[in-house]
């Protein structure tokens, strides 16, 4: 008891000691310090707030180390937005060395989706740091690595990554990075197993008719893609029409709407030279065969092939399909003429050639045999050289041979 008492005295007369009240204010802190740490296993709310805190700013002292490590200046937007979905480092002079450090800091970034590198010469060391951050790192979406002088080695990379890993990038913008013919056949192997990727430019590059081929037969086979930007490369003929094979229509998941979406495409171009698009998967509708009506005037050239008319009546159906050559020809027998006959009075010079556009137009006004607008183009196919002009000639029945019915011993002299 003795030794008790003198203890609680002090303690009671240690606030009237000013030095002993700042003593007594100023110790708590190192106090807490002491505590804190043997309260850090604890899992609290407070805690996963701390470890969130200490994580975010691992991220900005890991790019920070990383620029050191690589030797260059590090960029104070990446710092400012590395915690937001979207980063644009387009035009910041990044070279390899910053896209390394840029890369090692997104090994383990959860927060962008979407990145820009456009423009920044970040070269095939560049890629190669990218890749082997998509290795580890698969929150990254959407990855833009337009005009970076990537040339023939860069396409290796890029494919020899999506062609053997697994990797959540969907949108990938390769325009402008030196891709001639030779990086086509990489890049074509790449995208023929991988099906992830939907979006991808390859635009402003130096692809011509063998890459046109390859990627053709690429698109044959890749049933992810749903956009693939082609423009500006150096395709001719030769390219033009191996890719169009490669992306024929036929059982493609197209609907009504997409349907028109075709023709209005065909018709804002004034420059189309298709001659025929097959959707004969798809059920049509009466506002797609009068927006076809306004392609036909445009681009007489054209042949829709579709599947049926969705509730058109059994009559319209009859008048929309009948064969417009029998139509004609009967006509032609009506009046004792030939059918050459029947098309050349339509030709006011007389002759047996008209220009498709010419022959489209009288054959819609003229009012001996009524015809719609599909029936007329029955009968253009029927007698189009493919040269823009219509030869009547080729409605002439074939004749039969008087030997072919002698048989072939039959000489018919004498």
């Amino acid at each position: 008891m003795s030794s008790f008492l003198p203890d609680e005295t002090e303690t009671e007369l240690v606030p009237q000691s000013s030095d002993k009240m700042l003593y007594c204010e100023a110790e708590p802190p190192p106090t807490v310090e002491k505590v804190k740490p043997a309260r850090e296993n604890s899992e609290t709310d407070l805690e996963i707030e701390d470890n969130e805190k200490f994580f975010t700013t691992g991220q900005k002292e890991l790019y920070l180390e990383a620029c050191k490590l690589v030797g260059v200046v590090p960029v104070s937007y990446f710092i400012r937005n590395m915690e937001e979905s979207y980063v644009n480092l387009n035009h910041h002079g990044l070279g390899p060395r910053g896209t390394k450090a840029i890369a090692i800091a997104l090994v383990s970034n959860t927060a962008v989706t979407k990145l820009e590198l456009e423009d920044n010469c970040i070269m095939k060391e560049g890629v190669l740091s990218l890749v082997e951050m998509l290795q580890e790192n698969y929150y990254l979406q959407e990855m833009n690595i337009s005009n970076n002088h990537l040339g023939l080695e860069g396409a290796r990379i890029i494919s020899d990554f999506f062609e053997r890993n697994s990797s959540s990038i969907w949108n990938l913008e390769l325009s402008g990075n030196d891709f001639k013919e030779e990086s086509a056949a990489p890049l074509c192997q790449a995208l023929s197993t991988n099906y992830r990727i939907k979006k991808l430019d390859l635009s402003h590059n130096q692809f011509s008719d063998i890459g046109g081929e390859q990627l053709g037969q690429m698109l044959a086979i890749n049933v992810g893609l749903t956009s693939l930007d082609l423009s500006w490369n150096n395709f001719h003929t030769r390219g033009a029409v191996a890719l169009c094979n490669g992306l024929r229509l036929y059982l493609n998941p197209i609907s009504m709407d997409g349907a028109i979406l075709l023709i209005l495409a065909i018709k804002r171009n004034p420059k189309s030279r298709m001659e025929e698009l097959d959707i004969s998967n798809v059920l049509v509708s009466e506002q797609f065969m009068k927006t076809l009506d306004g392609v036909y005037a445009i681009h007489p050239q054209l042949d829709v092939v579709f599947k049926a008319v969705q509730g058109l009546s059994a009559k319209k159906t009859i008048f929309l399909l009948t064969n417009p050559m029998k139509l004609i020809q009967n006509y032609a027998d009506q009046h004792k003429i030939t059918v050459m006959d029947f098309f050349k009075s339509l030709n006011p010079t007389g002759t047996m050639k008209m220009s498709v556009d010419e022959f489209q137009k009288v054959m819609i006004e003229q009012t001996k045999v009524p015809l719609n607008q599909y029936q007329v183009r029955e009968v253009i196919k029927k007698l189009d050289e493919k040269t823009g002009m219509v030869n009547f000639r080729s409605a002439q029945a074939p004749r039969r041979s008087p030997f072919s019915a002698r048989g072939p011993g039959w000489a018919g002299l004498g």
